[in-house]
């Protein structure tokens, strides 16, 4: 909690501003660089992303370099007093690259090697690429390295992406070689007797073949593993070339192709891209939620530290299909969620609308009519003129005591696997993660977002849906934190499969969690679409929760194993068996949930954890549906923010939280009335000290 770390370390205030491109200006409108600079302070902007694709005006031709016209716009924005991201440009490379280099360009799974086009389309295993990459990276580091503007290093632009060239699958070959060491092991490990796929030797793998789960598992892993690797290699040539300043890369929020958590070990600060689609409904709740369980997680993958949001809209991106504008409120509520839930930088994609290519008309600070007078541009600049007015709060950071499991290994398990998910919606592994991080959400209690190799020592709860495969120790470590006193939740669908992808012998959970929960999931059932099935809450149960719920399409029929039962199914011929049990183990609980339930039964069910915990819980008044409240703070002081995510206003019963309104230095005390897309900031002293 304590307020020592800051994004930048000699800047103890928010960054405001984002993605500039001057380059697409500077050679035949130079005015509107100078208009820039006015705008900037006029929009309370002072942090900016530069050079992401200016790879074709540092190096025209191969080996012509030219940086001067870079230096020009560091030392103008430096004179201002703005600092600078500045990029390694390996995201978007020169046609003359892939004319003079064919292999650069990707091959797509049909074999067929594409021409140039778009962007983030170069193989990452390339050597050709990899060279022209760290020769550019390098002399980048060399020239501003020491530029006072310059306060981090921003690597490429959203990783991402795959490539069936001959490297790479001769690359994947020798990953798997580093892994399994002989090819029985690999043999056993992907199950490859069935269907006659025994591998015979090393050349005959290839990756395309959807019938061998495992090795579908293990590509995923791979070009996860390739991409972190062609990140080290630019690091490395940053470093080479004398760069000292921390690195980061825009990470994709829960972006399927690459796990994020090997990538947070490697970079110094994290970064998200977030571009949530509001649609004055009810389903913004949702959307409001989810965003809160993305930002807890970026949060967590530094133990707290506090992170970028690197790029968002003011406006609307012109690629969500509809183009709907951010209504009036939105747009603050949304990057001021953020900041509540950790981070020190809010900042857009993009500074300028261009006039042409794919995103001409993608959101912007400054629109193509070029003034300070559009409503966008006046939003920007009152939010930066509130984001001085919350400086204090740069640097703080929320203790959880609740963590949520989210692994890239057990999500790519479950969705190599041809079985589980053949509920389309409801059985993706996000969907158990989001209801229940909700739960929380919605009850007020802070909540983290880790792996499952992750920390728990620090929690006094975890949540794990659909745990579906059980990395080797994990059983033990859960095991070690219920006995000492935690409280653990599984789901359905836990300790299904080992590392590779192979069922758990012994009954499901396996791996040691059938032990620590006390039931066996002999059975899991997915109803057709129109089909219900009901849990009911025995009398008297410890969570003190009655009546009947109705479950979602997926049941498993448990067997009690010495675990309490507390609710079971009503119908069909599993009923009466558990839907929901717990086992005492040492000091602790595990709590077994046998079913998909809705967000609804999570708040609940949330709620009765919460008391039955005894957690801390920042407002123990009831919140208004659609009412968020989150914190931040240090030794000193607390920083509560209240948001309303409703079209309409609601009251909100503070009980006997007292806090000083950061904007207006006023009181706030007793019943707390926001307008619909409204939010408020708090202050408060920590109870040891006297209050103002």
């Amino acid at each position: 909690m304590k307020n020592s770390h800051t994004i930048f370390s000699d800047f103890p205030y928010f960054a405001h501003g984002g993605d500039y491109n001057p380059d697409q200006w500077m050679h035949r409108y130079p005015e509107v660089l100078e208009e820039d600079l006015r705008l900037m302070n006029l929009a309370n902007c002072n942090t900016f992303s530069l050079g992401i694709f200016s790879w074709m005006d540092y190096e025209p031709r191969e080996d012509e370099f030219h940086f001067d016209w870079m230096r020009k716009i560091l030392d103008n924005l430096h004179g201002q007093g703005s600092q600078v991201v500045l990029a390694t440009p390996s995201g978007s490379k020169p046609a003359w690259l892939s004319k003079a280099y064919p292999e650069v360009c990707r091959v797509n799974e049909q074999g067929l090697r594409a021409h140039h086009h778009r962007r983030h389309n170069h193989c990452m295993t390339s050597p050709v690429y990899r060279e022209k990459v760290a020769i550019l990276n390098q002399k980048l580091a060399k020239e501003f390295g020491d530029h006072p503007a310059v306060k981090m290093w921003h690597l490429s632009n959203e990783y991402g992406g795959e490539c069936h060239c001959d490297l790479c699958h001769r690359a994947f070959q020798d990953w798997l070689k580093n892994r399994y060491e002989t090819l029985d092991e690999l043999n056993h490990a992907w199950w490859s007797y069935f269907w006659s796929h025994r591998i015979g030797d090393w050349s005959e793998i290839d990756p395309r073949d959807e019938s061998v789960d495992g090795m579908r598992l293990d590509w995923r892993r791979f070009v996860s593993h390739q991409t972190l690797d062609f990140m080290k290699a630019e690091i490395a040539a940053l470093r080479a070339g004398t760069a000292t300043q921390p690195v980061t890369t825009n990470m994709m929020g829960f972006y399927q192709g690459l796990d994020y958590w090997r990538f947070a070990e490697v970079v110094d600060v994290i970064s998200d891209d977030a571009y949530p689609q509001w649609k004055n409904t009810a389903q913004d709740l949702n959307t409001a939620a989810l965003l809160g369980c993305v930002h807890d997680m970026h949060r967590s993958m530094k133990q707290g530290k506090p992170w970028m949001l690197i790029e968002s809209c003011p406006d609307a991106p012109q690629w969500q299909g509809t183009a709907r504008l951010k209504r009036p409120g939105v747009y603050r509520n949304e990057m001021l969620q953020a900041v509540a839930h950790g981070a020190d930088a809010i900042m857009y994609f993009q500074w300028r609308k261009g006039r042409g290519g794919s995103e001409k008309f993608h959101g912007a600070v400054v629109d193509h009519e070029g003034s300070e007078n559009t409503r966008v541009f006046k939003q920007v600049s009152e939010l930066g003129s509130t984001l001085q007015k919350l400086a204090p709060i740069v640097g703080t950071s929320t203790k959880s005591e609740v963590a949520v499991i989210m692994d890239w290994d057990s999500r790519w398990a479950l969705e190599c696997s041809q079985g589980p998910l053949i509920i389309k919606g409801e059985n993706q592994y996000l969907t158990p993660i989001l209801k229940s991080h909700r739960g929380f959400w919605e009850n007020g209690v802070s909540t983290d977002v880790l792996e499952s190799l992750g920390d728990f020592s620090g929690y006094r709860m975890v949540i794990a849906p659909q745990l579906y495969l059980l990395k080797p120790g994990v059983a033990e470590r859960l095991r070690r934190f219920v006995e000492d006193g935690g409280t653990l939740v599984l789901t359905y669908l836990s300790g299904v499969v080992g590392e590779s992808n192979l069922c758990l012998r012994e009954g499901f959970p396996g791996g040691g969690l059938r032990k620590l929960c006390g039931v066996w999931a002999e059975e899991i059932d997915y109803l057709y679409e129109g089909e219900t099935q009901e849990i009911d809450f025995l009398p008297g149960n410890t969570l003190e929760l009655k009546g009947r719920w109705q479950t979602g399409r997926t049941c498993e029929r448990v067997h009690a194993e010495g675990a309490e039962i507390l609710a079971t199914f009503t119908h069909d011929f599993y009923a009466g068996s558990p839907a929901l049990t717990c086992n005492a183990v040492g000091k602790g609980s595990v709590y077994y949930l046998a079913a998909s339930m809705d967000t609804a039964f999570w708040k609940a069910f949330s709620q009765s954890l919460i008391s039955n915990a005894k957690l801390s819980r920042i407002l123990e008044t009831e919140l208004p549906e659609g009412v968020h409240i989150r914190e931040r703070g240090d030794e000193n002081k607390t920083y509560i923010f209240i948001q309303n995510f409703n079209n309409h206003s609601v009251e909100i019963d503070l009980g006997n939280l007292t806090g000083r309104c950061m904007e207006t230095g006023l009181s706030v005390q007793g019943r707390l009335k926001l307008k619909g897309w409204h939010s408020r900031v708090l202050c408060k002293k920590r109870h040891s000290l006297p209050e103002e």
